[in-house]
């Protein structure tokens, strides 16, 4: 194993090791399916669905839809603007309702890390529940190493990284600074033409200053699909 991948692959590690202690487990499972279309040489338009499932909430808990429009600077940055329609459930009953603005830039590709590439992005979200007052402000960085079986080929392992950084609180967003962190470990490969699948495991962890930090088990499957 090159070095620069096992360096990779420690600094991965250290930043799940918050997890271990003092934090309550939940099992769950995430799904999601993503289209991409390409509108001209510079814009994109993007479309999520994303399903989540958890024990603790009995069942589905969320069902997050996000819309996108992207504009590409050059090969490798492109800026992003849209809106998610976030309904929330307990034992698939509805809840609550949350909106949101999204803004992010991605930088795709842009270190090369022995035989894989490093890409990011950086989001910045505006939340609103209906019914709850204030507008929560969160950065999202985030960075994805992508690892090929072999040269050139399209399986990967994927390894991503991602922190969810409080700006402000509100009735509903109450912790001040970095509130979870998600590290991911998949495969992706390509199911056929224009369409990709990725599959793995997915390990939030929550930061709760006066409770036990919530650590989730995720079993994440997604499509994506590129036109």
């Amino acid at each position: 194993m090159r070095p620069t991948f096992k360096l990779f692959l420690s600094t991965m590690a250290v930043l799940a090791l918050p997890a271990v202690a003092h934090a309550s487990e939940d099992e769950q499972l995430w799904t999601g399916v993503t289209a991409t279309v390409k509108l001209s040489d510079k814009w994109r338009f993007s479309q999520e669905v994303i399903g989540r499932f958890g024990n603790e909430r009995d069942g589905l808990y969320e069902v997050e839809m996000n819309s996108l429009i992207g504009y590409k600077i050059n090969k490798k940055v492109t800026v992003w603007a849209g809106y998610t329609h976030d309904p929330n459930y307990v034992s698939g009953d509805f809840t609550v309702m949350e909106h949101r603005s999204r803004q992010q830039v991605t930088f795709d590709n842009i270190v090369k890390i022995g035989p894989g590439q490093l890409s990011a992005r950086l989001r910045l979200e505006e939340r609103w529940r209906e019914g709850v007052d204030g507008t929560a402000w969160r950065l999202r960085p985030y960075v994805k190493y992508v690892l090929p079986f072999k040269e050139g080929g399209k399986t990967a392992l994927v390894l991503s990284h991602e922190s969810f950084i409080d700006l402000n609180t509100t009735n509903f967003q109450r912790v001040e600074g970095e509130e979870r962190m998600r590290n991911l470990i998949a495969i992706t490969t390509p199911l056929a033409k224009n369409v990709n699948a990725e599959i793995g495991y997915l390990h939030q962890h929550g930061f709760r200053p006066d409770a036990d930090d919530p650590n989730d088990n995720v079993a994440s499957f997604a499509l994506s699909f590129s036109f």
